[in-house]
This record gives structure tokens, C-alpha cells and sequence, in this order.
């Protein structure tokens, strides 16, 4: 999953906050954002008919924030939980 949240390089909580983000790969990002382009709010398919276009969006989105010097941050995946 990746949030995007704003900090201000002043903020202290914000520093106690990075030791649990990592950067996302452009993949990552472009993975998130066709299926965000794809699916509604639901989960469901949008109606657009266009989801073929969605991961050529998707890939040069991401492509241009990462010329634009963007750092999208995601959760460090945790350990699995034991169901027991």
C-alpha cells in the first residue's frame, strides 16, 4: 500500500515517521496508479472501456515523476501474522 502524506522538513513527528517508509519503485508506483485508473473507489471495473490505455498512463506518469525528482513512500512490508 502506499500513502502519500505531507510533512513540512521541520515537523519532529514526521522524522520518527521515516524509519518505517521505504521508497517505492517506479514500477510501483505505475502499478498503483493503473489500477487506480482501472478500478473505481469499490473495487469495481470503471466503465470507460479504456483499460488498456491505463497502464500506458500509468507507466508514463510514473516515468515523469521520477524525471521530476519525486520520493513516492510506502509502509515497510511487516512480518506475516501467525493465525493462532
Amino acid at each position: 500500500m502506499i500513502a502519500i502524506r505531507f510533512a513540512m522538513a521541520d515537523d519532529p513527528s514526521s522524522a520518527s515517521d521515516l524509519q518505517h517508509l521505504a521508497a517505492a519503485t517506479p514500477e510501483e508506483v505505475a502499478e498503483v496508479l493503473a489500477y487506480a485508473l482501472t478500478f473505481d473507489e469499490r473495487g469495481k471495473p470503471r466503465k470507460s472501456g479504456w483499460n488498456f490505455a491505463a497502464k500506458l498512463a500509468a507507466d508514463r506518469i510514473a516515468e515523469h515523476m521520477q524525471r521530476s525528482g519525486l520520493v513516492i513512500l510506502r509502509r515497510r512490508p511487516t512480518r506475516p501474522h501467525s493465525a493462532g
